[in-house]
């Protein structure tokens, strides 16, 4: 998997959440596939633009997009902004997400409201637009979490429950979808090195050394699986871990 060979030649991609960490390198490497990539960011207009500069020097077309996927009309509205500003959608990232972690008596329904609204109704909201749009050989493709299979402590209900609920969406998609030849998958990455969860952060020691490799992975290591997945046609409906053996 480790090898571009233009799988991707002549597609278009949309990453959601792509102007930073596993967002990013995603959209590299779909581009480094051959894809036309869109990307969507809230906060991050400078890191979008980027991104954007960096898929055009690999000679796609790039396309940096403001939505938040927390607003219903935003999450939808990207998907329909890529495929009229490129000609279409063949892949669909569902990358954006945001973490709140503490203990149940001190999430506030704020808290619940927001993790729910961008990490699963956004999803569903830009998964449905893309199947809309998609012809055979589509791919929808959700970032997961390695907390779906293995919750390691305490304070991670708020986001294990949403990103547990992408697993029922997934193979859901995967049977409704089939049938025109669209596929549904979703990656669970691990401890990953990111801004969102350093390597050299206050609790990495423990998270790596939870992992049967003993490590952080990477970014890139996250968007090798995206591509392979994007670039296979017989793989739906599946859970792949790129956890180093987080949940072995």
């Amino acid at each position: 998997m480790t090898t571009s060979n233009g799988s991707l030649e002549g597609k278009v991609a949309l990453v959601t959440g792509g102007s930073r960490g596993i967002g990013a390198a995603t959209a590299l490497r779909l581009a480094r596939e051959g894809a036309d990539v869109a990307l969507t960011y809230v906060n991050g207009k400078e890191a979008a633009a980027d991104v954007v500069r960096a898929v055009e020097a690999l000679g796609r077309r790039a396309l940096a997009l403001r939505a938040d996927s927390a607003d219903a009309e935003e999450a939808a509205g990207a998907v329909d902004r890529t495929a009229r500003e490129l000609g279409g959608l063949d892949v669909l990232v569902n990358n954006v997400g945001v973490g709140v972690l503490g203990p149940l008596d001190g999430l506030s329904l704020a808290d619940v409201d927001r993790v729910m609204a961008v990490n699963v109704r956004g999803v569903f909201l830009a998964s449905r637009a893309a199947a809309a749009r998609m012809a055979a050989g589509g791919r929808i493709i959700t970032i997961g979490s390695c907390m779906t299979q293995l919750v390691p402590g305490p304070g991670g209900t708020l986001y294990a429950m949403s990103k547990s609920a992408l697993v029922g969406l997934t193979k859901a998609l995967a049977r409704e979808l089939g049938p025109r030849g669209i596929t549904a998958n979703i990656v669970h990455p691990g401890p990953i090195d990111t801004d969102m969860n350093p390597a050299d952060g206050p609790s990495a020691a423990g998270q790596a050394g939870m992992t049967a490799l003993g490590r952080y992975g990477t970014a890139e290591e996250v968007a090798e699986m995206v591509a392979y997945v994007a670039g296979a046609a017989y793989v739906t409906g599946a859970e792949l871990s790129v956890d180093g053996g987080f949940a072995a």
